[in-house]
């Protein structure tokens, strides 16, 4: 058996992404290589992160005892974990599972799409978040219709490159898309007259629903 550094695991709904509002299993898994200027996750990120290790069997019966068919593995980044295809084998051998993978764009996506029931939500790690350099951009290349790619925005200069890449890699016509703000930092109205000015007709804007029924700064939710 494989063994990974879980931060949390809670039952939740979605705050974002395509099953905003769904219930979720959540598994937040410990460290990032990204270091985000608005990072809200960085006490999972740090090298001194509290972590309990786990199995995929440990994590499986979790998931499964709880009846919620909705898994998020998020972090920190999962995709750093060693050996996270087995927990994926793993997981999807229960047939009404359905995961999705929140990744910070970093890392390529291809050897970890072992199933139509694995989703990802891809971060486009915009001018904003000081970690644009590090994008992954073959990911672009493979990108499916199920997958998300999301544009977390700062400012103006944010918006301005993400439409760039939406038409660079003609991405509202080949998956989802989403605009989400960061917390505290750009009004929605902004990005929304942004949307209409440019005719963003496949982009949807949305906000952190968790952040909105929970402090903030609450983990676990």
């Amino acid at each position: 058996m494989s063994e990974y550094k879980v931060v949390e695991i809670f039952e939740s709904i979605n705050g974002e992404g395509m099953k905003a509002g769904e219930l979720a299993v959540f598994v937040r898994l410990a460290f990032c290589n990204l270091r985000c200027s608005y990072c809200d996750t960085m006490w999972a990120c740090m090298p001194d992160a509290p972590f309990k290790i786990m199995t995929e069997e440990e994590i499986a019966e979790i998931i499964f005892r709880s009846g919620i068919n909705n898994v998020t593995l998020t972090g920190g980044e999962p995709l750093n974990q060693p050996d996270i295809d087995i927990l994926l084998k793993k997981l999807i051998e229960k047939e009404n599972i359905n995961i999705e993978i929140e990744t910070n764009g970093s890392i390529d996506v291809a050897p970890y799409r072992i199933s139509d029931r694995i989703t990802f939500t891809l971060d486009y790690k915009l001018p904003g978040s000081k970690m644009e350099e590090h994008m992954e951009l073959k990911n672009f290349e493979y990108i499916s219709p199920s997958d998300t790619v999301k544009f977390v925005i700062s400012d103006q200069d944010d918006l301005e490159k993400s439409y760039e890449i939406l038409e660079k890699y003609n991405l509202p016509n080949r998956c989802n898309c989403i605009y989400s703000p960061v917390f505290g930092q750009i009004e929605p109205v902004e990005i929304v007259e942004n949307m209409k000015q440019k005719n963003l007709n496949k982009v949807r804007f949305q906000l952190q629903l968790h952040k909105f029924i929970w402090d903030p700064e609450k983990r676990g939710v």
